[in-house]
């Protein structure tokens, strides 16, 4: 009998310890799934619309939000009507989020985010790039590079349909040099500046 109650103590003890450990995990900042070598398509009437591959995907489900985090980077691969590999997306990083109800959806591509349009030979370089699904679109604000067979071009702000077949520069200017530095970089000019200068 004092046996059995001890073992009923111990067991009661080891759950007790467990739970306490589970208390302490953060949902908000722990992801509910972890894909390895993710690999996705989408496809319309049985032809391949777009392929999605990542070296790692981690899903996070929240009351009103649910989105996928792709901190390893992501390619992306859009095929024309006829089969043909027609646009190409990579970046370091992304993210795609989509409302609880499922009417919205934006992928959001950082780091070194190179757009490729394989049938005109255009290229677009910048630092972030949106992709809001249910309008067919792809934009940005940052500073964005392209190259294409009529030239260089370069400004600040892009939109363009999402196989980035008509992509137009907001905000172009001279295409005689080139900017290196990070759009999203502030700098604070410390002789004109009046006011505590930020600490680095």
């Amino acid at each position: 009998m004092i046996a059995t109650a001890l073992a009923v103590a111990f067991v009661v003890y080891s759950c007790k310890g467990k739970l306490s450990e589970a208390e302490k995990l953060d949902l908000s900042v722990t992801p509910v799934q972890t894909v390895w070598d993710m690999f996705f398509v989408q496809s319309e009437n049985g032809r391949v619309k777009i392929r999605v591959e990542a070296p790692v995907m981690e899903s996070y489900d929240h009351d009103s939000l649910k989105y996928e985090v792709f901190p390893e980077g992501l390619n992306v691969f859009g095929y024309s009507e006829d089969g043909m590999l027609e646009t190409t997306i990579r970046s370091d990083n992304a993210r795609h989020d989509k409302s609880s109800k499922g009417e919205k959806e934006i992928w959001k591509a950082t780091g070194n985010v190179v757009v490729k349009n394989v049938i005109k030979n255009e290229t677009m370089e910048t630092d972030t790039l949106y992709w809001d699904q249910a309008a067919h679109e792809i934009y940005t604000d940052c500073y964005i590079k392209m190259y294409s067979p009529s030239g260089f071009m370069q400004g600040y702000g892009m939109r363009s349909d999402e196989m980035a077949e008509n992509s137009v520069i907001l905000r172009p200017f001279n295409s005689y040099g080139v900017v290196v530095r990070d759009s999203t970089e502030v700098t604070i000019d410390s002789i004109n500046f009046i006011g505590p200068l930020l600490k680095k």
